[in-house]
């Protein structure tokens, strides 16, 4: 459920994109990121920092495409939101004693790990977001350069919408496998 939830901005902008253009999908997306953000304060009370910072970046860059009318801007997003992800993973990999990745998933989820392994896990996931967000790019920009505008635009959402979540959940998976060698088992001694 909170899977959905997560993607209910991404799943709102998909279906207003269908039904009208892009500008007013934006504009969906950014009500639908408050929404969620909203919901999920009188919830929890407190908020997701994932959540906060696609809103903010969602605010800007799709504020900047509905105003300038300009859907340049709002294709954007997608690589610094997961830019940005990857500058805080690789931080936390040098210059932090515990990586995001420990604090998120071994505090949290209460995952049992050595030190190379959270390691290991937490380089994979920067380096994913440095090639979503590069990926993106090319989606955006350079795809199809022989193909109108309208087409272009089309094979970007279908790849912000499913390719960005197909990918997502193919390297989720692989993480998983790859990290399970690692678990220990109760009882063992780390």
């Amino acid at each position: 459920m909170k899977f959905l939830f997560d993607l209910l901005p991404l799943i709102l902008f998909f279906a207003a994109y269908k039904m009208y253009d892009i500008f007013v999908a934006t504009g969906v997306a950014i009500a639908a990121s408050f929404f969620q953000i909203g919901a999920f304060w009188l919830k929890h009370r407190r908020f997701e920092t994932m959540h906060v910072i696609t809103l903010a970046a969602l605010v800007i860059c799709g504020g900047m495409t509905i105003l300038l009318r300009d859907p340049l801007f709002i294709k954007w997003k997608t690589t610094i939101v997961n830019w940005l992800f990857a500058a805080i993973i690789l931080y936390s990999q040098f210059f932090t004693k515990r990586s995001v990745s420990e604090v998120l998933f071994g505090d949290k989820a209460q995952i049992q790990l050595p030190r190379k392994a959270w390691r290991l896990f937490n380089m994979n996931w920067g380096i994913f977001f440095l090639f979503v967000g590069a990926l993106n790019i090319y989606v955006a920009f350079y795809y199809g350069l022989h193909l109108d505008e309208a087409t272009r635009e089309e094979i970007w959402v279908n790849f912000k919408v499913f390719g960005v979540i197909v990918l997502t959940i193919v390297f989720t998976i692989v993480q998983i496998f790859l990290m399970a060698r690692f678990v220990k088992e109760e009882g063992e001694k780390i």
